[in-house]
């Protein structure tokens, strides 16, 4: 049979930041800053400043710009997406001078498996409950292991790699101190087979986080602030042909009760057929 004429898809899509409030009052925040991409590429940006709900949520600037086009000289098509905070504040608990979600990916024209990449999200300046906060992410490793396949393969074939994934993303095996949410959070993973369901593999940019702050628990990426809530930082889902990252998510549960998330940027495209 000929080879058939394809087309691509794009798809990209990144916000600053939503969430909504649950006590002591009830409210939405609209989602702020959201780009997205349409299936037939282009660029977008999009931008909102000074942001501020009641001194719970606010923030300085958010934007996000998404793009897609075709590479004139191998023919692949890149996408991109990058969702910026800057001059965060979330109840003087949580607070950042800069974070930024980022994703790119580079589709062969052929339309074989893509490289898709975090690579460029970053904290600057995270403080948590006034403390310096420095979180070490790992955009190496899934630059490294770009393409799905290259990502499961080294998990199924490489024994020390797949006990440091364990240890690093939660997956089973917890240790006598994991609180009781997490527990729930992975209850369903048991083994070593890779812990993926429908399509999707959840794990986390974070290497290490390091700081000084005794009264804040430590869980993997998840940081637990005593009556304020917890802190999920960096997680990031790995799909066959698609990423998503959400830098903050904050669920808190104390005199304010709600959740807080962003930046969050995702996408990657597909040739048809």
């Amino acid at each position: 049979m000929p080879t058939p004429f394809r087309i691509f898809l794009y798809n990209a899509h990144g916000y600053g930041l939503s969430g909504r409030i649950d006590r002591p009052f009830q409210q939405m925040i609209d989602v702020q800053a959201m780009g997205s991409l349409p299936l037939s590429g282009g660029h977008g940006y999009v931008r909102v400043e000074d942001f501020n709900l009641k001194d719970i949520v606010s923030f300085k600037a958010a934007y996000t710009q998404v793009s897609g086009s075709q590479n004139p000289k191998d023919g692949s098509y890149t996408t991109f997406v990058s969702s910026t905070l800057e001059g965060l504040n979330v109840h003087n608990i949580v607070t950042a001078d800069r974070v930024v979600a980022r994703i790119s990916s580079n589709h062969p024209a052929d339309g074989s498996e893509p490289t898709i990449t975090p690579v460029g999200s970053q904290f600057e300046n995270l403080r948590i409950a006034g403390c310096p906060v420095e979180v070490e992410l790992d955009n190496h490793l899934f630059n490294r292991l770009g393409t799905y396949s290259a990502f499961k393969g080294e998990y199924e074939r490489d024994e020390q790699a797949r006990q440091a994934m364990q240890e690093r993303f939660l997956w089973g095996r917890f240790k006598s101190d994991i609180p009781d949410f997490l527990r729930e959070r992975y209850n369903w993973v048991a083994g070593d087979a890779l812990p993926e369901s429908k399509g999707i593999v959840l794990c986390t940019l974070v290497k290490d986080i390091k700081f000084n702050c005794p009264e804040v628990r430590r869980f993997g990426n998840v940081l637990v602030v005593p009556h304020f809530g917890k802190i999920y930082l960096a997680e990031f889902v790995v799909q066959p042909y698609q990423r998503t990252v959400t830098m903050l998510r904050l669920e808190m549960g104390s005199g304010t009760n709600g959740m807080v998330s962003g930046p969050g940027a995702g996408g990657n495209g597909s040739t048809y057929p």
